[in-house]
């Protein structure tokens, strides 16, 4: 119907893919005393003033700002695990590295509101920047190789933001090439549809036996 939009090739915006990032956990360290926090997500705390707590990335973020906490980066987030992803990456054009599902989005939320929490951010933000480019690189050269005897596509360790980007070009694609080298398929499809309720109806009656 128009206006309506296909399910399968939705898109979220940045703000959307952001917000489902913020349910992943971090650490904080707290700076107060605070009790259990009882949400409808779960319980986190009690807190203690230079005790660890795991917690999701929105309270953290929302303690962040009140000056309740400091935000530990995640190991992931180290320079040398970044130069290391980033090395890897550059050597094979046709793998992508395992990343957390939303690095891109909590790495820009920790530099927005942690900025102060993340040793040499500079240097963080660069390797995170240059993953970025090498691996969308690595996108656009995959989607190249698609032809018209494709029939599915793997991309594993895809990043959200990542998956966002391609999905809906990959299934436009796939059934653009379906459409064209199909027609036959497509057209006996459609007339074996159209025949069913015909045939049904032409069906042998059965006169019901009265008892």
């Amino acid at each position: 119907m128009a206006g309506q939009s296909d399910p399968h090739l939705a898109v979220f915006s940045a703000p959307e893919v952001e917000f489902l990032a913020e349910d992943e956990m971090v650490e904080i360290v707290p700076n107060v005393r605070m009790g259990a926090l009882h949400m409808i997500c779960g319980d986190f705390g009690p807190f203690l003033p230079q005790i660890p707590v795991r917690v999701p990335l929105w309270l953290a973020v929302a303690m962040k700002k009140r000056g309740k906490c400091a935000i530990r980066p995640p190991a992931w987030l180290s320079i040398d695990n970044l130069t290391q992803v980033l090395e890897a990456e550059r050597e094979s054009p046709r793998e992508f590295q395992a990343l957390p599902f939303h690095y891109v989005e909590i790495s820009r939320l920790l530099f927005d509101h942690a900025r102060d929490d993340i040793p040499d951010i500079y240097m963080v933000r660069s390797l995170i920047e240059d993953i970025k480019d090498v691996r969308f690189h690595k996108v656009e050269t995959g989607l190249e190789t698609i032809s018209g005897r494709t029939h599915a596509v793997k991309m594993k360790n895809l990043s959200a933001m990542e998956v966002n980007i391609v999905r809906p070009f990959l299934v436009r694609t796939l059934q653009a090439f379906y459409k064209h080298d199909s027609p036959q398929l497509i057209q006996s499809q459609r007339s074996l549809n159209s025949r069913r309720p015909q045939e049904a109806a032409r069906g042998p009656r059965r006169d019901l036996k009265r008892r």
